[in-house]
């Protein structure tokens, strides 16, 4: 979306790996690889996956931030783990007025001493700048998101966006209480933090990661709209990231975080009022507990009774039982497409009624 410092930070990494004799990485505070040193010495696992996915992975950054990385005021020496793939290594916090923007990551084969890497600290400080500067301007494009998401064209038109497809936007629940550190989501994701939703825009490959760290971080549900080509149009997905989010709020076995390609009829009923679900769900009221379950379950596998018996985990006579029962008690066969559509529209608007805590 937007690329400030990357060249000054690569000239910065090389710098620095050419002064220490050392491999370098630079990394956000996400674990997103910003630039990295042509290789010096041996390479760990670690730092080829990282370079070549672009990120560490989830376990290898636990085991780092272990060690107190992000609160850390100076370099923190990590040894190797052999059962990660991890050499022993040096990271110097990028900080920048008391906040941790990224880190340096250096390989250390005994020969980075204290003395050597002060060397390097006006070069780590240029680079911790850096990354402070675009945490600033993140925060800016961030207020200005509201807009480019609006439903009024005139309200859109005067955010001024120039952002490169396909992107998502991402709408999140937030927790009583809690603030999440939306500058230490990845480059190229706008944010802003709202009560009670935040909004997020991020490129659409990354959107169900992001919305599910934000959601972990202070979020209670997330929805993840469609990707658009044109940002342009992200206000559509905004449209739909919110009825996402609703269907995760509603039903327990779609959250807590719910992209709409995945919500299948739900996308037709999180449109609804409550008087219209209502109304769809009165067909099905004289069902309820085990007898919907196995209705619902029934009509989900497409009216396959072998399918169905082996998903309730029960005999085929005792499935025909309770959809027999079924019939009588709401005077709608099974055997006739409306009456089976009906129904089951029924029930999956009472299961957006119900909520959580009873779906």
């Amino acid at each position: 979306m937007y690329d400030n410092g990357r060249v000054d930070l690569q000239e910065i990494v090389d710098d620095i790996a050419r002064i220490l004799d050392a491999s370098a990485t630079l990394e956000d505070r996400a674990f997103q690889l910003l630039a990295y040193a042509a290789q010096s010495g041996d390479i760990d696992t670690v730092r080829r996956e990282s370079i070549l996915r672009r990120r560490a992975s989830d376990e290898v950054r636990a085991y780092f931030e272990g060690y107190g990385i992000a609160t850390a005021t100076g370099p923190v020496r990590i040894p190797a783990d052999a059962g990660l793939g991890v050499l022993a290594r040096v990271c110097v916090p990028l900080r920048n007025r008391e906040v941790t923007y990224g880190y340096l990551w250096l390989l250390d084969s005994g020969s980075l001493t204290d003395q050597r890497l002060a060397g390097v600290a006006p070069m780590v400080a240029r680079a911790a700048a850096a990354l402070a500067q675009e945490a600033r301007s993140r925060q800016d494009l961030g207020v200005r998101l509201r807009d480019l998401l609006s439903a009024d064209p005139e309200v859109r038109a005067s955010a001024q966006f120039d952002l490169a497809g396909p992107v998502a936007a991402i709408a999140v629940q937030s927790a009583s209480g809690r603030v999440a550190p939306l500058w230490t989501l990845p480059r190229g994701v706008l944010a802003d933090a709202g009560d009670p939703l935040t909004a997020i825009l991020a490129p659409a490959a990354q959107a169900l990661a992001v919305a599910t760290r934000v959601q972990d971080m202070y979020g209670t549900a997330a929805g993840v709209g469609g990707a658009r080509e044109d940002a342009g149009e992200a206000w559509r997905s905004w449209r739909e990231a919110t009825l996402a989010l609703r269907a995760a709020q509603r039903v327990r076995r779609l959250g807590p975080v719910a992209a709409w390609g995945d919500l299948g009829v739900h996308r037709l009923l999180v449109r609804l009022s409550g008087a219209e679900l209502a109304d769809l769900a009165a067909e099905a009221a004289a069902l309820s507990g085990e007898l919907a379950y196995t209705v619902v379950t029934y009509l989900d596998q497409g009216g396959r009774a072998r399918e169905t018996a082996a998903r309730l985990g029960v005999h085929r006579q005792t499935l025909y039982y309770r959809l027999a029962k079924a019939e009588r008690l709401t005077g709608l066969d099974l055997a006739d497409g409306e009456s089976r559509l009906v129904l089951h529209l029924g029930l999956k608007a009472a299961e957006l009624l119900a909520g959580p805590g009873r779906s």
